[in-house]
């Protein structure tokens, strides 16, 4: 039995590509469960074969444990007991006997036999998860086994198998069993089920890492792509940059006519490619993402990090593209929210938004219409540039001398020094007083809320019913009528 040990474990390592160490503790964990059913006991068993002999010993073990924690006699030995035989053990330790070895029979063999082919996937599935796991974000080839439910399987060869799922497909695609599929490595599964890498042939890296291939100055970072969007299957934009003013980074990637581009759209399944110019500036950024699109006027809200695009009326639809889909592109790839819009809505939004300025002005600076408009068409929109804004800048307005530019700082100062003092008093009139900051079951985070909410003091709080005090605070039925009679106690107290 000991040369037959030997023998299974030489033979199976050789045919599955696995190491004998693996082999070896898979039969000793069949005989250890083959042991189990033979005594018909729930005990720990451990088996130790010599990998040089083939022959092999089994233990019987216990855990070492107090005297009151002793509950399973099949698992569990007192630390008493477990003394006799050495005086050295300690609870918590594994205590261990010798016990017969079983024959390495048929049933021991059929036992073995489900360990050591469980053991060999694991140890299989392992050396492909070792050899993919860096490979993230690399293109892989395969052929298609099957197509599922819009999922696609690929032979990778060397019995590794990959899916594409059908989110991470392309739309409508028609493959067959036996095509040749790219997609990038997007996930590497560990599991025990499933399918163990995942590729991605929607993703925007996809088009990216296909670029990479297709255009050598890619590769040798003489061209940078700066980002890509995608509707996959249907149309995609990507960003590109070159340092060197001598290389045109678009006629790079499109090629001799356009041999790179069309290689990639054919990869796609024929998807339109826009290759667009990256600009550092933002708003020459969008103009070159709209394309096709002939943007009018631009106007950049970096507060709100969003873009107004004004287009002709008749170039709206283009602009916007069908179902959306050139200005959510657009907005993908810049990373801003781009809103489009005829010239004329444009217009009429500017106006409206010029006349607030113009209003803001006139009533925090107490001057007529025509120089508010003014200051608003030379770029000025808030009180606080025209108190701070260099002298310079003011100066350079048409009609506008040092005495001029000298009142309307002092004004727009004194409009913002009135603004502070009348936003501290509020913040005073909102604070809340003593009496409702000692009542237990208050907290400060608590009264200031309360006091926004014009509840300033215990009578304050004391006049709510406990659904309106519920309404207004994240407190619970009980927390809120216990803290209204908290505040009411005062009263019972006087009478």
């Amino acid at each position: 039995m000991s040369k037959e040990i030997l023998y299974v474990a030489e033979a199976l390592s050789n045919e599955k590509n696995v190491s004998k160490e693996v082999i070896y503790e898979a039969i000793e964990i069949a005989l250890a469960t083959a042991t189990r059913k033979k005594h018909r006991k729930d005990m720990d068993v451990k088996v130790i074969i010599d990998t040089q002999t083939g022959t092999y010993r089994s233990y019987r073990r216990w855990e070492v444990v107090a005297d009151e924690d002793f509950e399973f006699e099949d698992k569990q030995i007192t630390v008493d007991d477990a003394k006799a035989d050495d005086p050295e053990v300690e609870i918590g330790d594994i205590h261990e006997e010798e016990m017969d070895s079983i024959e390495f029979g048929r049933i021991a063999a059929q036992t073995a036999k489900q360990v050591i082919l469980q053991k060999v996937r694991e140890a299989e599935r392992m050396q492909i998860v070792d050899r993919y796991e860096n490979r993230v974000g690399e293109i892989l080839n395969g052929v298609v086994k099957r197509a599922d439910r819009g999922h696609i399987f690929l032979d990778l060869g060397n019995k590794v198998e990959a899916i594409i799922p059908r989110d991470h497909g392309i739309p409508r695609e028609s493959v067959r069993r036996g095509d040749r599929l790219r997609g990038m490595l997007i996930e590497v599964n560990k599991e025990n089920r499933g399918p163990l890498l995942t590729l991605s042939r929607g993703a925007p890296e996809f088009l990216v890492e296909l670029f990479k291939i297709e255009v050598p100055e890619v590769d040798q970072n003489l061209i940078e792509i700066k980002g890509a969007a995608r509707d996959p299957g249907f149309r995609a934009k990507i960003a590109v940059f070159s340092a060197d003013s001598k290389l045109d980074p678009i006629g790079a990637c499109v090629g001799m006519r356009g041999s790179r581009v069309m290689s990639v759209s054919n990869e796609l399944g024929g998807e339109r490619i826009d290759i667009i110019l990256w600009d550092e500036d933002p708003a020459l950024f969008v103009i070159n993402a709209m394309a096709p699109a002939e943007i009018e006027s631009i106007v950049v809200d970096e507060d709100r990090h969003s873009i107004d695009v004004a287009v002709a009326e008749d170039k709206l639809s283009q602009a916007i593209g069908r179902g959306g889909q050139n200005v959510r592109l657009a907005s993908e790839l810049t990373g801003w929210n781009i809103n489009v819009m005829t010239a004329k809505e444009a217009s009429e939004k500017n106006q409206s938004e010029a006349m607030v300025f113009v209003e803001t002005f006139m009533e925090a600076l107490d001057i007529d219409e025509d120089m508010a408009v003014l200051l608003v068409q030379e770029g000025f929109s808030s009180v606080d540039e025209i108190a701070y804004v260099d002298e310079s800048e003011l100066l350079s307005v048409e009609g506008f001398d040092e005495d001029i530019v000298a009142e309307l700082r002092q004004r727009a100062r004194d409009a913002l020094l009135t603004q502070l003092i009348l936003n501290e008093e509020k913040l005073e009139e909102s604070k809340p007083a003593d009496d409702i900051l000692k009542l237990e079951g208050m907290n400060d985070k608590l009264a200031f809320g309360l006091a926004t909410k014009e509840i300033i003091t215990r009578d304050d709080l004391a006049d709510l019913a406990t659904d309106e005090l519920m309404e207004i605070t994240d407190l619970t039925e009980t927390q809120a009528s216990e803290l209204i009679m908290e505040a009411r106690k005062h009263w019972f107290e006087e009478e």
